[in-house]
């Protein structure tokens, strides 16, 4: 009975946005939880008024017993008196309990002796038939709802919902994790397309000091072996966010984003050994990566420079 009013309120959505039906079909599940909270809910005290009722019986059971063995008469139950149970009792006893009176288990006792026990032979309990019941109206409403009506989504509908949701999910993640990248996690990008992009950000931001082709004008070439600040993704990333005020280059932290910085960093290491025409003259000392054969050159010193608290190439 609670899917009903919840797949009405889902179509409606559904009908909305074709963007909104995928949230909103996940929202279904919530719907079913609910029901079947409530439905348990429902169960439980029903199971609770039960045993009360089979207590009272069983105590007054008690009494009459106790009674007729001391010889004393209790009054008649008051609603003998008044001409029987009323409709709601009469209602549980025949919906809900079907309490076989003690006066006529011999109706229904069966005629086998197991060491002096007899069995009764009792009818499934109406609360349990019920319940049955309510679980085949249930299912046929699923099956309506689902596979017959066309109102639910599929297995395969809710599948490629939620790889959709997930997938959104974990652009977010990822495009939070770019945007956590510093000096000292960044690594250099192999994708043609972040280099793509870096490439573009190089002629819109940092061709006008470094040349287009990154042969240098006012900066230093980007195309040799000789580095200012040290070479390197970690380096050039670090060069790239702090800047060299000193020298007029800008903390670009200001105006990039960390994942942009990465990719002008990872695309000005592509830019090595090109040989642009019209090259400016090496500044600073040869660098090479830890552990790689450093560069041959007669003129200059092969040292490793370390990059410097402020630093542009």
């Amino acid at each position: 009975m609670l899917i009903v009013p919840g797949g009405a309120l889902l179509a409606q959505a559904t009908a909305a946005t074709p963007a909104a039906a995928a949230d909103q079909a996940d929202l279904l599940p919530q719907y079913m939880t609910w029901a079947l909270i409530v439905g348990g809910a429902l169960v439980f005290i029903a199971a609770m008024f039960y045993v009360i009722k089979v207590n009272q019986f069983l105590y007054k059971r008690i009494v009459q017993m106790e009674a007729a063995k001391a010889g004393v008469a209790l009054p008649e139950d008051a609603a003998n008196v008044l001409g029987g149970d009323s409709f709601w009792t009469t209602m549980r006893k025949k919906y809900w309990e079907d309490v076989v009176p003690v006066e006529r288990e011999k109706d229904i006792m069966l005629h086998h002796d197991y060491d002096g026990i007899h069995e009764l032979d009792n009818s499934m309990p109406p609360w349990w038939l019920n319940m049955f019941y309510i679980t085949i109206i249930w299912a046929v409403g699923y099956m309506f709802y689902y596979h017959w009506g066309g109102g639910g989504p599929s297995s395969e509908e809710e599948y490629k919902n939620k790889v959709e949701r997930a997938k959104k999910e974990m652009a977010v993640a990822l495009a939070g994790q770019a945007n956590a990248v510093d000096e000292s996690n960044v690594t250099a990008l192999t994708d043609a397309g972040m280099l793509g992009e870096g490439e573009l950000i190089f002629k819109n931001s940092c061709a006008a000091c470094h040349g287009q082709g990154g042969e240098g004008s006012v900066g230093p070439n980007l195309t040799d072996d000789y580095w200012i600040h040290g070479g390197g993704i970690k380096n050039v990333f670090k060069t790239i966010k702090y800047g060299v005020p000193e020298k007029g280059m800008i903390a670009w932290s200001s105006q990039l984003k960390p994942s942009d910085m990465q990719k002008v960093a990872s695309y000005i290491l592509t830019l090595h050994g090109t040989n642009p025409p019209n090259p400016k003259a090496p500044q600073g000392d040869i660098w090479k990566e830890e552990g790689a054969a450093a560069p041959q050159d007669t003129t200059v010193t092969d040292t490793v420079k370390t990059a410097e608290p402020a630093p542009t190439k």
